[in-house]
């Protein structure tokens, strides 16, 4: 029996309670078991750790680049030391199965060290305006930032602060209500080996928490990982209050474009793999639509519900689990609700759909990985983000078509692009509306190269050096000599 969480905040380097005096339960999906409990925060709660981060700003954003790189790297080797205990909360707290949540730990501990070498790179420019003059460009921070982070991979988005504090901000994080307990192993690490102010972790729901955060006058910045309707409303939000840069990574609907001459295993593999069936479909990269050319739209099918009939589910501490449960209630009720309606639209399901039998499925939100062929663009399911286990197959006639169903929906996240043509695969990845293109790829992230969406699935770019540039503000200096 693993032990209950017993969560505190992170206030001003404190380890704290919130002062409404609430709390809130987090629940293990697989059996619906409370785990564990982290405070409510209120809006006092937030407006304290935005004033203990000012209040560390001045300090933090005197340091030198190197001394910030210093503290960093320090935080990062302690989160590699508590990744055995973290990856033992988060697979009770998210469902998610263990070996995929591993790499999420590794991720953040890579995401902090990359961003820790990078500092010395946020140069401005000199500028020969004029003859008599000195024109240059400083980079500076913007003071205070808050990030609020999902459910899905709660301790990657969390821990991977490095972009901000290198730029020289001070830094107030929310973590989602639905999956917070690994937010509070982290709170405990912050508060060993970064100085008090500079990390501040307030828990609790949006609006007692998410929404003050946004609405705080001091924070001048936000960064926000979710779904596009929650986005728009932290836009609404924090305009409502003061001229915000406010970066959104958001939903997808993600298109995995398959020209005739690629090879039908190869596809049907790679379709299984970045549909994210380990997350319970619960990724905004996840490949939920699968566009296939008539001449290989039965082989891909067939093999694809081979596959899918081999993914292990069960129990997601177990290494040979593929597929977990979902998340939460609100997840799976959802993706019910778009399992009948993909029905009801007359799409046909191959595969899954249902509570998977036996005794350990009887509690808990369980849904078998999920297949439907014959989807067509007027149904709910081709065009509306599911985030659940459910994959859909179309059928197109030509290239022209195949890239207009790719981009006939409100997302543009990731698309992934499957031939042995490369000046198809150069138009394809040209024209497809997505921030993210693999060709031949699926789902894998590399540091350096920019992750964001077009269209509603956001703005901005993170994992890269334009992530640390978008904690910063120019200025321009004119010195006349």
């Amino acid at each position: 029996m693993s032990e209950f969480i017993d969560g505190r905040m992170l206030i001003g380097g404190e380890l704290v309670e919130s002062r409404t005096s609430n709390w809130l339960e987090s629940v293990n999906p697989a059996n619906e078991e409370v785990i564990g409990r982290v405070p409510a925060a209120g809006p006092e709660d937030v407006d304290a750790a935005v004033q203990a981060a000012l209040g560390a700003f001045d300090a933090w954003a005197g340091l030198s680049m190197t001394e910030r790189a210093q503290a960093l790297r320090g935080y990062a080797q302690r989160l590699r030391e508590e990744g055995k205990r973290i990856l033992d909360v988060e697979v009770r707290d998210t469902g998610n199965s263990i070996a995929k949540l591993r790499h999420d730990v590794a991720s953040a501990v890579r995401g902090i060290e990359y961003f820790a070498g990078l500092g010395t790179e946020l140069k401005g420019e000199t500028i020969p305006a004029s003859a008599d003059a000195l024109h240059y460009s400083v980079r500076q921070p913007y003071g205070v930032v808050g990030r609020i982070v999902p459910f899905n991979h709660p301790i990657l988005f969390a821990a991977k602060f490095g972009a901000p504090l290198m730029a020289g901000n001070c830094v107030v994080i929310k973590p989602s209500e639905q999956s917070p307990l690994s937010a509070t192993i982290l709170a405990e690490i912050v508060r060993e080996t970064l100085p008090a102010g500079v990390v501040n972790i307030v828990t609790g729901d949006g609006a007692g928490a998410g929404v003050p955060l946004v609405r705080h006058p001091l924070v001048k910045r936000i960064s926000f990982i979710g779904s596009v309707p929650t986005g728009m409303a932290i836009q609404r939000a924090a305009a409502e209050v003061a001229v915000k840069h406010v970066s959104l990574e958001l939903g997808g609907k993600n298109p995995m474009i398959v020209f005739p001459d690629a090879d039908p295993d190869e596809v049907a593999s790679n379709a299984v793999a970045g549909m994210n069936f380990a997350w319970m479909g619960q990724s905004c990269g996840s490949m939920s639509r699968i566009l296939l050319p008539d001449s290989l739209y039965d082989a891909v099918l067939e093999r694809v519900v081979a596959k899918v009939a081999t993914i292990v589910q069960g129990d997601p501490a177990k290494e040979e689990t593929g597929a977990g449960p979902m998340n939460s209630r609100a997840q799976y009720d959802k993706t019910l609700r778009y399992i009948q309606a993909g029905i009801e639209d007359g799409a046909r399901l191959v595969a899954g759909g249902t509570r998977p039998e036996g005794a350990e499925f009887e509690r808990g939100y369980w849904i078998r990985p999920t297949v439907f062929a014959d989807v067509t663009p007027q149904m709910r399911i081709f065009r509306e983000e599911i985030f659940g286990p459910v994959m859909s197959l179309i059928r197109y006639r030509d290239v022209d078509e195949a890239i207009e169903l790719a981009n006939d929906v409100e997302y543009g996240l990731t698309a992934s692009i499957w031939t042995n043509d490369l000046k198809l695969a150069m138009r394809a990845s040209r024209e497809v509306r997505a921030g993210y293109v693999w060709v031949n790829g699926v789902s894998r992230h590399f540091l350096g190269t920019g992750f964001g969406g077009f269209k509603n699935s956001g703005t901005g770019r993170e994992e890269c050096f334009d992530e640390m540039l978008s904690y910063t503000e120019t200025k321009t200096v004119h010195v006349r000599v």
